[in-house]
């Protein structure tokens, strides 16, 4: 229990920092949108490329391990977008945001450390294969499926069209296949450009989180409650009883197998409310489940740790 306070009480400090810093006044509110476009248009998609052009993505990459983890992370993502629309009556646009905040696991901030301190550095293997392939399969699953619910109606070419530009003009997704194409092409990054970025991802998570904390003064989860409730269960219970259910039939090396659960169990990232945000859209479900399951992973990681082979 002590080291999943150690791991996450310090997120919390920086995203109660923020709240605190805005409610009494310290930090303007106006100020928070600068700071969040700066999270998630310039200091995320430099720790996005950086981090995967710099990926061994020669690794071993078990398809059984990916199988259980994305089949599990779609089935959410699905299962979030139903209970949105048939238990709390939400538009699809509404949604789709919900869903996408059970689909995108905090596989970095939370799943990197946990599985390292519980299994060692040598346990990573698992976790670093999700990692390569986690934002680009959670973004381009969730821009398709909310560019399809905004632009229903249109002609097939038309519908491609827009999802295309939404794809291709985000930063974020600028950022992930950057990073792919300097890692696949084996180019080095310049010393210089590499100190430069390494500058502005020192910036990234703390800017973020502390984006966050202001963010949650404005978004209180009054009203949204329930589906507050549903993200956390989908994304702490069912995405990480999916992965165990298909890791065991398909004869997972214990080693993956944990790797695979444990990520699984992570709460919603901080990037489920950067999808929120970037479409205006059920932004309070997204900051308060962000909030509300990083608290809830401490027992419920204590849990899957204590049942897990």
């Amino acid at each position: 229990m002590q080291t999943l306070l150690d791991v996450i009480l310090p997120v919390f400090l920086v995203i109660g920092f923020g709240y605190v810093s805005v409610w009494r006044g310290v930090f303007p509110t106006a100020g928070i949108d600068g700071i969040m476009r700066f999270a998630q248009s310039f200091a995320i998609p430099c720790l996005l490329f950086k981090s995967i052009a710099t990926l061994d993505l020669s690794a071993s990459f078990d398809p059984r391990l990916l199988i259980s983890f994305y089949t599990g992370a779609t089935l959410c993502f699905a299962l979030g977008i139903c209970g949105a629309r048939l238990l709390f009556k939400r538009d699809w646009e509404d949604c789709v945001a919900i869903g996408f905040c059970c689909l995108f696991s905090n596989s970095v901030l939370l799943g990197l450390p946990i599985t390292e301190r519980a299994y060692g550095a040598d346990a990573l293997t698992g976790n670093i294969a999700i990692i390569a392939m986690h934002s680009p399969f959670c973004y381009g699953l969730g821009i398709t499926v909310m560019e399809f619910v905004r632009n229903r109606g249109q002609s097939g070419v038309a519908l491609a069209r827009n999802v295309g530009n939404a794809m291709f003009h985000n930063p974020l997704v600028i950022g992930i296949i950057a990073g792919f194409i300097v890692n696949f092409s084996g180019i080095a990054i310049p010393q210089v450009v590499d100190d430069a970025l390494s500058l502005i991802i020192r910036a990234a998570l703390p800017t973020a989180l502390f984006a966050l904390g202001a963010v949650l003064l404005q978004y209180k989860p009054e009203g949204d409650l329930k589906a507050i409730t549903m993200v956390c269960a989908i994304a702490l219970l069912v995405h990480p009883a999916i992965v165990w259910l298909m890791g065991s039939s398909f004869g997972l090396p214990q080693d993956l197998f944990r790797s695979g659960v444990l990520t699984a169990a992570m709460a919603p990232g901080f990037n489920a409310y950067i999808f929120a945000n970037m479409y205006g859209r059920a932004r309070r479900v997204a900051a308060s489940s962000v909030l509300i399951a990083t608290g809830a992973s401490v027992l419920t990681a204590w849990m899957w740790l204590s049942i897990l082979p």
